[in-house]
């Protein structure tokens, strides 16, 4: 298992939309993030910052395939053209980011 830290910005005006999208998220899309092999799926809100940070355990073998499945899921497409609109991407984000990654620096259970 995998633990893993992303981190982006919401756009202040669409954080109620964004909140309303995830109160009642797509079952499809629940779906397809089980079936890639992401467990513990959360997302918090920082407020005034305006900043996403997202958790979750990643159970899988092959992170990059499970990724490109999801990305040819047609309900998680339509999803995320719903979403990424309310996102802003972090300057520092490595090419090809949406969400940027965190490294993990301390972990306790």
């Amino acid at each position: 298992m995998q633990r893993m830290g992303m981190v982006i910005g919401i756009k202040p005006e669409k954080i109620a939309e964004y909140r309303r999208l995830h109160a009642d998220a797509w079952p499809e899309v629940l779906e397809m993030i089980r079936a890639c092999n992401i467990r513990n799926y959360t997302i918090f809100l920082r407020e005034p910052e305006n900043l996403l940070f997202s958790y979750w355990e990643y159970v899988g073998t092959d992170f990059e395939a499970d990724m490109a499945r999801m990305a040819k899921h047609e309900p998680t497409q339509r999803w995320w053209q719903l979403t990424d609109p309310c996102q802003s991407p972090l300057e520092s984000r490595a090419p090809g980011e949406k969400w940027t990654g965190m490294e993990e620096v301390f972990h306790a259970n």
